[in-house]
């Protein structure tokens, strides 16, 4: 009886040690289960909720209300599904992100937050986000970024008419340089020839100002409703110059107060809302000190070792103060062949042209000084300040805001196109009670 309750105990040993692995894994599935395949990829309960928390402590943090939680769960699980068709792209081209730029991220990051690194990991733990789930979010950021440059940058061109145009544009309305934090909502029409449609749109832009206007929090309604790429920011635009601001809201966004809604405006894509979160600043003149200077230039090569090179500049420093002319002996001896045959002329130079060791000499150098030899990392130098003035820049920022400002408006209309493209080429299969909720997506036609 003994030896038979024995072996009975030993059986159930053997049945539990084999089975616990199961239930373990049974468990593992049901809080991993699969809510959605894109192409080669899957994304899981635990990484949508993961996001889902993500989200909702930064919109309570800042004060924004948050919508419905289903409402939310879709439009997270839409965003995670944007995500990885990205990051499986990037991962096809090989795209990359090293530990040590991570690293240089986060810390950046941190300050501009205003924190130490420590300060800004426990503040993430307040929110409950650990510091690695922030690091690896990140890190998918930065990829996603590449990839969206790489694709979406290269539709885009900006020429110097389109540039002359912003800046008459820009003068007719008597800009003042101020700076506007904005948010935005965004309703897409799909189809702008149907009526039917655009109506609809447009309608429901229209209760989405009114509800604001009657007190809803802006950046809420942009959760919960607004179609934009930065919806789950609560549309946040960042900080916009007023030469930077896209030229859809340019003409109101001067006009409008800190907290009050835009009207409805409207363009091929769909509706626009826009709101002045806050305001700063002013017109402001940009003066920087520029050098005229020239320079000869003795390069190691694999015939001319490192001393050579430095023995030769030395004996071309002591024929300038010998009397030898600057303009003869670059244009014999200088190996910046650009440079040398001018004569060694580099023009004017403005700060932040030059590297570090030949913009230090020649920001030290005396007008006139024959300033070396020093060395840079493209060999040895002897330079001359030639002359020296104060340059208003002002123009030429103008000029680059406005390149920027046009290139940033255009990029983000494709943007959303190319999002819209690899979403409907994409693969999609949504798993369990989603199955039930989403629209079938075939798979497309090679």
């Amino acid at each position: 009886m003994k030896a038979t309750l024995r072996h009975g105990v030993q059986a159930l040993l053997v049945f539990l040690a084999v089975m616990a692995p199961l239930t373990v894994q049974a468990e593992r599935k049901l809080l991993d289960q699969v809510v959605a395949i894109v192409d080669e990829d899957v994304i899981l309960q635990t990484e949508l909720e993961a996001r889902i928390n993500t989200i909702a402590s930064r919109l309570r943090a800042q004060g924004t209300g948050l919508p419905p939680r289903q409402v939310l769960e879709e439009r997270v699980l839409d965003q995670l599904i944007t995500d990885s068709i990205q990051m499986q792209m990037a991962d096809r081209a090989g795209m990359r992100i090293s530990d040590n730029e991570l690293n240089e991220t986060m810390a950046n990051i941190a300050d501009r937050n205003g924190m130490a690194l420590s300060e800004f990991e426990a503040q993430l733990e307040a929110e409950g986000v650990t510091y690695n789930q922030a690091r690896e979010q990140i890190r998918k950021e930065m990829l996603t970024s590449r990839v969206q440059q790489r694709q979406v940058g290269t539709r885009v061109r900006v020429t110097d008419r389109e540039v002359e145009n912003y800046l008459e544009s820009q003068e007719a309305r008597g800009n003042n340089g101020a700076e506007y934090r904005l948010a935005y909502i965004f309703v897409s029409v799909d189809d702008p020839s149907d009526e039917a449609e655009m109506e609809a749109a447009r309608e429901k832009a229209e209760r989405l100002r009114s509800e604001i206007a009657q007190g809803r929090d802006f950046r809420e309604v942009a959760v919960a409703e607004s179609d934009a790429s930065n919806a789950l920011e609560g549309g946040d635009m960042g900080w916009r110059a007023e030469g930077q601001l896209p030229s859809l809201v340019a003409p109101v966004v001067p006009d409008l107060a800190v907290g009050e809604p835009s009207p409805v405006l409207e363009n091929n894509s769909g509706f626009h809302l826009v709101m002045v979160m806050d305001k700063r600043g002013g017109e402001q003149k940009q003066v920087i000190q520029q050098h005229r200077v020239r320079h000869i230039l003795v390069r190691p090569s694999e015939a001319t070792t490192d001393s050579q090179a430095e023995a030769r500049i030395r004996d071309l420093y002591q024929q300038l103060q010998n009397g030898a002319g600057f303009s003869a002996l670059a244009k014999e001896y200088s190996d910046d062949p650009v440079s040398g045959s001018d004569g060694g002329n580099l023009g004017w130079v403005s700060p932040g042209q030059m590297v570090p060791a030949f913009e230090q000499a020649m920001t030290e150098a005396d007008v006139g000084e024959f300033r070396g030899p020093f060395r840079s990392q493209f060999g040895w130098h002897i330079l001359q300040v030639q002359e020296r003035r104060q340059k208003d820049i002002s123009g030429e920022v103008r000029e680059s805001e406005a390149r920027q400002a046009i290139y940033r408006r255009k990029f983000e209309t494709e943007l959303q196109n190319w999002l819209r493209e690899i979403r409907d080429e994409a693969f999609v299969e949504f798993k369990g009670e989603y199955a039930n909720d989403a629209p079938a997506e075939e798979e497309p036609v090679s």
